[in-house]
């Protein structure tokens, strides 16, 4: 039987790979910052994919390695706002009510825009601003969000204990949270509110309504 090879001999060096990790991430952003600032100089269906290539600039493989499509560049951003969620909610004391868990989770993920580098913080109003002022993003918007709600009605069915697939309840309370939401971040946009912080508590407050408001009105 041959000597086994030396451990890491097949593999990229580590901080080679590292590299090239923050090389990716570099391009990725650079990308998403020049779209959105086009987006909000000329307008979103005004944009082309060979104006935003020409601004950082790389060819359309690139951007086509990182995006798939325009749409994919404002709200694939907020994939990792998701995981944040997800993993927040997860997180949460077992027997807290599930509306409760849903609003901390949402508090956590604001936060953690708010505690972003500056950049971090910037690409966040600039999104915000972005899907507020284009109608042509929300079937994206719609499809990421059903996406989102089912992976949170799961973790809510597994924390209460029921089975997701014979009690609407978890997907019951997930859309009435992404509601309560949803009118809270357009009201935020009304009122020309961009900062992660005031947003924050404007949803907090917005949730805290309309659980205040079930026993009345429901």
């Amino acid at each position: 039987m041959s000597a086994a090879a030396p451990a890491g001999r097949d593999l990229p060096h580590a901080p080679e790979c590292g590299r090239r990790e923050r090389k990716k991430h570099r391009t990725r952003m650079a990308l998403l910052d020049a779209a959105l600032d086009l987006f909000l100089e000329q307008g979103y269906d005004a944009t082309t994919i060979d104006e935003i290539v020409a601004a950082v600039p790389v060819s359309q493989r690139t951007f086509f390695r990182y995006f798939a499509t325009k749409e994919d560049l404002v709200t694939g951003f907020k994939a990792e706002h998701d995981q944040i969620m997800r993993e927040a909610l997860a997180a949460r004391p077992d027997g807290e009510r599930p509306f409760t868990a849903l609003a901390a989770a949402m508090g956590a993920v604001l936060r953690a825009i708010a505690e972003d580098d500056p950049d971090g913080t910037a690409r966040f109003r600039k999104v915000r601003r972005v899907i507020e002022a284009n109608p042509a993003l929300m079937p994206a918007q719609i499809a990421r969000m059903a996406a989102t709600e089912r992976a949170l009605a799961a973790l809510i069915a597994r924390r209460q204990g029921v089975d997701p697939d014979t009690d609407v309840r978890p997907r019951l309370i997930v859309a009435l949270y992404t509601a309560a939401t949803r009118v809270a971040f357009e009201e935020c946009a009304r009122h020309d509110v961009w900062d992660p912080l005031l947003i924050a508590a404007r949803v907090e407050e917005t949730l805290a309504l309309a659980r205040d408001s079930l026993p009345e009105w429901v």
